[in-house]
């Protein structure tokens, strides 16, 4: 699958849940290259901005989209990535703030 195709079809997915892609589509092709990369590493499309700990059972939160979207999106308008975010973000009628991390550093460094 090309970075494309996942783009498209994560589009159709995602799109009528309210959560849109950055309309700075060079970033996110990276980002959609760095999905299917852990894809090809891991067995699954894991964050490509943050560690994975190549182990699915460990790495469950922040398969892609992560555990932590939908709160980053409500609060942010963005997930961490930049990657999700809500039509507002992209219209510009939010600020495009800095997303925290939400993951616990046990999950990080655990």
């Amino acid at each position: 699958m090309s970075p494309q195709e996942l783009y498209e079809m994560l589009k159709k997915v995602q799109e009528p849940k309210g959560y849109f892609f950055n309309t700075d589509h060079e970033m996110v092709m990276g980002l959609m290259e760095g999905l299917l990369r852990n894809k090809e590493r891991y067995g699954y499309m894991c964050c490509p901005c943050r560690l994975a700990a190549e182990d699915r059972e460990k790495d469950q939160d922040i398969i892609c989209p992560c555990a932590y979207r939908e709160a980053d999106v409500k609060q942010y308008g963005s997930c961490y990535c930049q990657l999700y975010v809500s039509r507002d973000w992209n219209d510009g009628k939010l600020p495009h703030e800095y997303v925290p991390e939400r993951r616990p550093p046990e999950k990080m460094f655990g």
